[in-house]
């Protein structure tokens, strides 16, 4: 094998491994996301800027725009777990990614508003309605 050869494969394996390891810091399962977001423990913050918020947000979330993430990081540090989300999920990422490089480990990326809103819907009706679960 030429050298070229060899340090182009080199250059493709770290930028691989590279990316992975990026993606995969905040990764917990939808099940797990489910879970916390059922929890009465966990404070829902939702990103999007406050226009977005006032427009329709999910029952008990607090907005703090992801501008304004640095700003709260003591707010972070008081909660017990946070679920992030906004409305494409690329804002939640962003967001999860600062507040894990300023050491605050207990907030999880449920990616989109319309996942949380699905979630507590179907915890509402399964609360409603106990033939949902089966």
């Amino acid at each position: 094998m030429s050298l070229k050869k060899f340090f182009l494969l080199s250059a493709i394996l770290v930028g691989l491994w590279s990316c992975k390891t990026a993606t995969s810091i905040s990764e917990v399962s939808r099940a797990e996301v489910k879970e916390m977001v059922s929890n009465p423990e966990t404070t829902l913050v939702d990103v999007r800027i406050n226009e977005q918020f006032s427009e329709k947000t999910s029952p008990g979330a607090v907005n703090i725009p992801l501008a304004k993430i640095e700003e709260n990081l003591d707010f972070f540090r008081n909660q017990k777990q946070v679920i992030i989300f906004c409305n494409s999920g690329k804002q939640a990422a962003q967001a999860v990614e600062i507040l894990k490089e300023n050491g605050i480990k207990n907030v999880y990326d449920a990616k989109t508003l319309k996942n949380v809103t699905a979630i507590q819907q179907e915890r509402n009706k399964s609360k409603v309605n106990p033939e949902f679960r089966k």
